[in-house]
């Protein structure tokens, strides 16, 4: 089966602030902000929604192909996906960019401040599929390039591949009858409950009318597990526990990744969200999104504890 992820690489660079950056910005000069502050680390993570859908498709035994840009620092982050056995055929590179970079200084507090860089992010990756069967494919659409979005919706429904379109973060640059056509379609509308709500703001479809739209919504709710609409039933999916919770950051793209597995064993909607779930819960034990790791045998260990109990 092809496994066709498309969407984001990225090198998430991520930076410690051993103070509380309310200290340092005064409220009566706002207007003119110009701070400074001094890190005590930095560490460089691979990122992306392509990037880390892919790694744990490839943690579950599958071999999928992502369909994305990446910069001419892509080194390193080309060691890491043939490291974990994932192709790079599919990804472009562009030479006169860097890889798309989030940067993110976190305070004590928890308080995040981000700049983000699209860098190769804003070329399309213009994927030629002429030797993929559409017989033997599944994809997800997952925030990227939005022009790739936006085509690959369009050749899926085409070529008839079955795909999950999951607007996410890339939300805010849509316009209405753009995000119609691309849900129009789909095998599944993914998102998190602040998404949805943006994806029925901007559509002015409610849940009953996006289902005119696709086959099912799946809306993952954090530590309150997922919940499964098709247009006959509407399951929830309770969250499986992690040993423990050091980050959440990459829960939701390998709950996807356990999602699409399923699907590819030809599991119905509640058992892939629940190989979704089972997989979320080894990223929330590791910091990053490409840090955890678990074997098969102890995928399928948590995943029948979890139905057992």
């Amino acid at each position: 089966m092809n496994i066709l992820v498309s969407g984001s690489l990225a090198y998430d660079r991520i930076m410690d602030f051993q103070g509380r950056f309310s200290d340092h910005i005064l409220p009566e000069k706002i207007h003119v902000l110009n701070v400074s502050f001094t890190v005590n680390s930095l560490t460089e993570k691979f990122g992306g929604t392509a990037g880390n859908i892919a790694y744990g498709l490839s943690l579950l035994g599958e071999k999928p192909l992502i369909l994305a840009t990446i910069g001419r620092d892509y080194h390193r982050y080309f060691d890491w996906l043939k490291k974990n056995h994932i192709s790079c055929d599919g990804i472009r590179i562009i030479e006169e960019e860097l890889t798309a970079g989030a940067y993110i200084t976190t305070d004590q507090a928890d308080n995040q401040i981000t700049g983000f860089n699209p860098g190769a992010m804003k070329f399309a990756s213009a994927f030629d599929f002429s030797n993929i069967s559409s017989k033997e494919s599944i994809a997800i659409i997952a925030p990227g390039n939005q022009e790739d979005m936006i085509n690959y919706s369009a050749l899926y429904k085409s070529r008839g591949i079955d795909y999950i379109f999951d607007p996410g973060q890339s939300l805010p640059m849509w316009s209405s009858p753009e995000l119609i056509k691309c849900i129009d379609g789909s095998k599944i509308l993914i998102s998190n409950d602040y998404e949805l709500e943006l994806v029925i703001s901007k559509t002015g479809l409610n849940k009953k009318k996006l289902l005119e739209h696709t086959e099912a919504i799946i809306t993952t709710l954090g530590e309150f597990g997922s919940r499964a609409c098709t247009r006959d039933s509407e399951i929830d999916i309770p969250a499986i526990k992690p040993k423990e919770v050091v980050d959440p950051t990459g829960a939701g793209d390998a709950y996807r990744a356990g999602l699409i597995q399923g699907l590819v064993q030809n599991m119905g909607i509640k058992q892939s969200a629940e190989m979704g779930s089972a997989c979320a819960s080894f990223a929330i034990e590791r910091y990053g999104t490409q840090e955890h790791h678990f074997t098969l045998t102890d995928f399928k260990k948590r995943l029948d504890t979890y139905r057992t109990e």
